[in-house]
């Protein structure tokens, strides 16, 4: 097996995480699985808003730490949907991340997994890990992890 390319890219500014969200979402297609990996604070869901923006979902963008998925219909014109899941308060119980039928999700959208390392992986061997870190200096940067296909696909970076 060969070791996944890891490619790091710098984002000093929320809006650049936005942005960096924004360019991936233009690539992802139906059946793509992102899991998103950092400490509170990171960029996860700002990463998501400019996903969202970018694949041309509906609605307002936020943390689903509550209600654990949001699901955001394609615009008009658009045919794929982004489930947006926060796996946090899951604390790693499998059983509920099968609960919420994710893999049948996979089939026509582009689920993104918050906290989602060690816990998301198995619901689709092709699948990009982006982990975000925030620095002393509050610059961020996003570490790409291509799994399977991702290790051929075009990465914004």
């Amino acid at each position: 097996m060969v070791a996944p390319s890891v490619k790091t890219v710098e984002l000093p500014l929320v809006e650049d995480t936005e942005e960096f969200g924004r360019k991936l979402g233009e690539l992802v297609r139906a059946g793509d699985l992102l899991l998103l990996a950092g400490p509170l604070g990171a960029g996860k869901t700002a990463f998501v808003r400019g996903l969202a923006r970018g694949m041309g979902v509906q609605g307002r963008v936020s943390s689903p730490t509550f209600v654990v998925a949001r699901v955001h219909e394609p615009a008009e014109g658009r045919s794929v949907r982004l489930v947006h899941v926060d796996a946090y308060r899951l604390g790693g119980h499998l059983d509920e991340l099968d609960d919420l039928d994710l893999d049948t999700d996979l089939v026509d959208a582009v689920v993104a997994v918050e906290w989602g390392e060690g816990v998301a992986e198995r619901l689709n061997e092709d699948h990009l890990l982006i982990r975000l870190e925030r620095g002393i200096d509050d610059v961020r940067t996003a570490q790409l992890v291509p799994q399977g296909e991702w290790t051929s696909r075009p990465l914004p970076v």
